[in-house]
């Protein structure tokens, strides 16, 4: 990579002719074009379309000059400008540059994540404005006198009958609305339409009394509110964050500055915009991959254009420029997904105290459950801490009771009292999540005569029966065939599935109580837009109500008639190998207990288990996650783990296990002999040694010093790349990873 400094927006020399282009090629370094007499100097930030071997791609200037180190002869020229004014701002450029770095990842790849898919291509631009649906003059003439095709065909004409509304807001005020568009529109009643930013037409709802702990969170952030000042706001759940995020962003509208909001789920964006926009009276940019090409780019370019006061995303948004900074927030900051697992390894959270730093703002990183590295980052003084130890309003915190399963007699999964507490819940109108992060009907299906099961030939693992489908998936390369008929080893039919996915608890729940309606919650069933959207309204409709679901219910959704929680599958966390399992597993159950009970009414939790001795299942009933983390920290101090070490794994995967055993064992010894200061462990088989095919192995890397590992990687890394061994292998490097397979 070219480690010359970027220079600054608005940077001019006199006649640059050449351009420093960061291209989205896997190498790192950034490439020198010419520019044509033809061509006006590009802004740094703006996209350009340039020759790369035999293909024409879109780049992103990073430095304009009148000087290359390569003979003016020797470069190729810059085929077009695409932009007037710069795409990425310097603040942008300067952290997407860190990021390359501190990842070791190719910075002209960086760049292009940064993008949203429609501006990488180069494509024309969606107008300025936003995606909205308004009626024809013959849908007004029309309005009043059609007879209405169905309901939701009335509504959306009595909507549009106010006026143009952007589409995201119909998505909130009338899901599903699309079918009944597309029929007004054969009739030519209703079209497409581009407005600008519209408050809504309902007055926005007045925010509730703040409490005592909560306020004093709020004016912490707005006596920060001039500079970088990074707070983990640790709240239990149903404390209201939310409401501190509100009233922080309300705050920062006041000033005239912009906010970014990161939900680590597409599942949490529907309520969380419905709550946003009820509030603050005003459209807010979304920005999530459920989204159309066009849709992203323009909420992107919206925030570019400083048209976006409030953006709300998942991971990716962490990119979007922000000319009018004045708050990042980081919802469930401990949250796993903000670890991109592939291609460009970045942290969403971590990119986001970059930003925050590089733009002078506040940043509230909010949890129930916060991670132990901002925990620590607390203790060494690095963030403030902000509490609220109390649920607001009424709410108390659910009560938790252990469910010895030993010798308990159970019906698919659930020991027989506690389907009677659940009985008991639906029968008094309330409603009950049965929690169990397994989609699929079942993770097994074997021969009840010889034994044989249905594996996975790319992976060695078990395919999981989704009987709905009629379909063995495997969830780890995404493989899938037909449900055999008989067994392919004996012939025998007798074939079953073995252990409950979500599937198969919704049906022995609709089995068990055929009145009340049991609705299941994960990938499968909200993998549609549509899908998504009719499941999270059917979720806050009152009356009994069973819901099963994964992890996706336990992040962040409120469901204020909910009183009971059953955790199954808790054992399964319990023996991992993996340092970081207890932590992850602490937070699950804390999360998902924390859906009970959020209103007038109190919640229990139920935690099914045969280990009801395990300390980590005591520690959380005897003091709940800060009695469990405080003995996770002082664990991991003493065994020099993350958040007290620096960690990078090189990981390797190739057809031969003999290709990736002799690339690893010569990067170990090249490591071995770099630098003082660093740990070198392997080479090791990954967790899952063969997965689509590949068989995969890994190296860590470890140093008690976050300097020594970023000085030791750059050199190393380009060693190995030299290395004739590397071409037999696909091979990356993933720093601070939070998976170890």
């Amino acid at each position: 990579m070219d480690e010359r400094p970027f220079r600054a927006q608005g940077y001019t020399r006199k006649m640059p002719r050449i351009v420093r282009v960061a291209v989205p090629v896997p190498l790192l370094r950034l490439f020198d074009y010419a520019l044509d007499p033809g061509l006006a100097a590009p802004a740094v930030g703006a996209r350009v379309r340039v020759p790369f071997a035999r293909r024409m791609l879109v780049g992103v200037v990073v430095d304009v000059d009148d000087h290359s180190d390569l003979p003016t002869d020797q470069l190729k020229p810059v085929a077009e400008v695409l932009d007037v004014e710069p795409m990425l701002s310097a603040e942008l450029i300067a952290s997407l540059g860190w990021a390359a770095r501190y990842y070791q990842h190719a910075i002209g790849e960086v760049f292009d994540a940064a993008l949203p898919t429609l501006l990488r291509s180069g494509r024309n631009l969606p107008q300025p404005g936003i995606a909205a649906i308004a009626l024809s003059a013959e849908g007004e003439i029309a309005l009043g006198k059609a007879p209405r095709r169905s309901s939701r065909t009335s509504a959306l004409l009595d909507l549009l009958g106010r006026g143009p509304l952007a589409t995201a807001d119909l998505d909130q005020r009338l899901p599903g609305w699309r079918s009944s568009f597309r029929g007004l529109r054969s009739r030519g009643w209703v079209s497409e339409c581009r407005v600008p930013s519209l408050p809504l037409r309902d007055t926005p709802t007045p925010p509730p009394p703040l409490n005592a702990e909560q306020q004093a969170a709020v004016d912490a952030i707005r006596d920060r509110a001039g500079g970088f000042a990074p707070f983990l706001l640790d709240g239990v759940t149903g404390s209201g964050k939310t409401e501190v995020y509100l009233a922080a962003i309300a705050e920062t509208l006041r000033r005239g500055r912009q906010a970014l909001v990161l939900v680590p789920e597409i599942a949490l964006t529907p309520q969380t915009t419905r709550r946003f926009r009820e509030r603050l009276g005003f459209d807010i940019a979304i920005l999530h991959s459920g989204l159309s090409e066009g849709e992203r780019a323009s909420a992107w370019l919206a925030a570019a254009r400083g048209e976006a006061r409030v953006v709300l995303g998942t991971r990716s948004a962490i990119f979007v420029p922000l000319p009018n900074a004045g708050l990042i927030v980081i919802d469930e900051e401990h949250d796993a997904s903000y670890k991109q697992q592939d291609g460009f390894r970045y942290h969403a959270r971590d990119l986001a105290v970059i930003r925050a730093r590089a733009l002078g703002v506040p940043l509230i990183l909010g949890s129930a459950t916060p991670s132990l590295e901002s925990l620590a980052n607390v203790q060494a003084n690095r963030y403030g801490l902000l509490r609220l130890a109390h649920r607001a309003g009424v709410a108390q915190p659910p009560s938790l009771q252990i469910m010895d399963l030993r010798r308990k007699r159970l019906d698919q999964g659930l020991a027989i009292s506690t389907l009677n507490a659940i009985e008991a819940c639906v029968g008094r109108g309330e409603q009950v999540l049965v929690f169990r992060n397994r989609r699929g009907y079942a993770p097994v299906l074997f021969c009840h005569a010889c034994g044989w099961s249905a594996q996975c030939a790319r992976c060695d693992r078990p395919l999981t029966l989704h009987r709905g489908a009629a379909r063995l998936r495997c969830h780890h390369c995404a493989a899938e065939t037909r449900v055999p008929t008989a067994c392919p080893e004996c012939a025998s039919t007798a074939l079953a599935p073995q252990g409950q996915g979500t599937e198969r608890l919704e049906e022995v729940l609709q089995q068990r109580f055929p009145q009340v309606p049991v609705l299941r919650v994960d990938r499968d069933s909200t993998r549609s837009r549509s899908g998504r959207d009719a499941i999270f309204d059917r979720l806050d409709v009152v009356g009994p109500r069973i819901l099963v679901g994964t992890q996706m219910l336990a992040k962040g959704h409120d469901l204020p008639n909910l009183t009971l929680v059953v955790v199954t599958g808790v054992d399964q966390g319990l023996h991992s190998i993996d340092f970081r399992a207890a932590e992850r597993l602490g937070q699950l159950i804390v999360q998902v207990a924390g859906r009970a009970g959020r209103a007038e009414r109190a919640g229990a939790v139920i935690l099914q288990t045969h280990h009801p001795e395990h300390p980590l299942l005591r520690a959380l009933i005897g003091g709940g996650y800060p009695a469990l983390v405080s003995g996770l920290l002082g664990e991991r101090r003493a065994a020099r783990l993350p958040p007290f070490a620096s960690f990078s794994l090189l990981r390797a995967e190739a057809r031969t296990n003999e290709d990736v055993c002799t690339f690893l064992q010569t990067a170990v010894d090249s490591a071995r002999t770099a630098q003082p200061g660093i740990l070198v462990h392997g080479p090791l088989p990954a967790p899952m040694p063969r997965r689509a095919g590949y068989q995969r192995g890994q190296v860590l890397i470890e140093s008690s010093e976050r300097a020594t590992m970023q000085a030791f990687l750059p050199d190393w890394l380009a060693g190995l790349r030299l290395l004739k061994q590397a071409r037999r292998v696909r091979w990356s490097i993933d720093v601070d990873p939070v998976e170890m397979g």
